[in-house]
């Protein structure tokens, strides 16, 4: 596949059949605009870091030409739910993602890259230790100033996870926040949009973000609002209590007046087979009373996830190196193995 970057408000595009010269011209692809068009036919040339033209251009010139007989030329592709934030840093190549057309990737599901201070640090020591990293930031703004520094192929875009929020603000205990301290992780969530956030995003099944009821997301999706960011959520359930964490999703969207995404849209479990047409009917009904909703799916019938969000709450409360700590204890594991059953 052939890919190109497209911005789809391109001034002075030259028209087809131009003998303009081009830095790079891709011919005879199969064209798809990434506007919902039918394929075509066609040839891109760009000049600098802007398409100049599509169409036929077999009278224009470049000083380099790609032949893209039988290969798609698209624009870039979008990961909306990518974990690159830290592998950026490490390796700013990013060929994982420029080989399969990714251009842009969208991060901070749940956590995020900023805020960072002393809280979110610590659990991440052994991780930072092992390929020596150092988090040199404390906002968004001086994250994207590093990854500007550094240089990196991919656009980035990034949620604020109110599991970061919590953390930075909370620690990893089980508990709700007070007064003082929903004001601190409101205004962590003010100055990450001021950073340019997208949303607020919530990871659900995973501890701290776990711990975090509903009037908590609401307020934080509050101040999202204000800066036209959106909530994106890996739902609290989705398995026997997906209806319920689907539910609280809308309720979030409609309280904070904000879009809501809802991650990896799925139905887990033998048991709920054939209930996706339920969960989508629900979707459609919020669509239809007014909400902007929607959900994305990934294209595999496989999951991996982290052995913390398959254990009950209580045993991650106070963050992993307590976990593993109870772990150890025969009579908690004998505990868990029966609240498990």
């Amino acid at each position: 596949m052939a890919a190109a970057a497209y911005d789809a408000d391109v001034d002075g595009a030259v028209a087809a059949g131009s003998s303009a010269g081009y830095d790079l011209l891709i011919r005879n692809g199969h064209i798809i605009d990434g506007a919902g068009n039918p394929w075509f036919a066609g040839d891109v040339a760009v000049t600098g870091d802007r398409i100049a033209a599509v169409g036929d251009l077999h009278d224009a010139h470049a000083k380099r030409e790609i032949d893209a007989q039988g290969r798609i030329v698209a624009p870039g592709f979008i990961d909306m739910l990518g974990q690159s934030e830290m592998s950026l840093l490490l390796d700013n190549r990013s060929l994982s993602k420029l080989s399969q057309g990714i251009t842009t990737e969208i991060t901070g599901e749940g956590g995020s890259i900023a805020p960072q201070n002393e809280k979110t640090i610590a659990p991440m020591k052994p991780f930072l230790d092992h390929y020596k990293l150092t988090i040199d930031w404390t906002t968004l703004d001086g994250y994207f100033k590093r990854l500007e520094k550094q240089g990196t192929p991919l656009n980035i875009g990034t949620y604020v996870g109110s599991a970061q929020i919590r953390e930075a603000v909370i620690g990893d205990d089980d508990r709700a926040p007070t007064p003082a301290d929903l004001d601190q992780m409101k205004a962590l969530v003010e100055q990450a949009m001021k950073d340019g956030a997208l949303g607020v995003s919530s990871a659900l099944i995973y501890p701290p973000n776990i711990y975090a009821k509903t009037d908590e997301l609401i307020a934080l999706a509050q101040v999202a609002s204000k800066y036209d960011g959106i909530y994106a959520t890996h739902m609290r359930s989705e398995g026997a209590s997906e209806m319920q964490a689907l539910a609280e999703a809308i309720r979030i969207g409609r309280e904070a007046h904000l879009p809501v995404e809802v991650f990896h849209l799925k139905v887990s479990g033998k048991p709920r087979w054939g209930s996706m047409k339920a969960v989508t009917a629900n979707i459609q009904n919020a669509r239809d009373s007014g909400l902007d909703i929607a959900a994305d799916m990934y294209p595999y019938p496989a999951g991996a996830t982290a052995l913390a969000s398959a254990l009950p709450p209580w045993v991650a409360d106070g963050g992993p190196l307590k976990l593993l700590e109870r772990l150890k204890d025969p009579a908690t594991r004998a505990r868990i193995k029966k609240e498990l059953a």
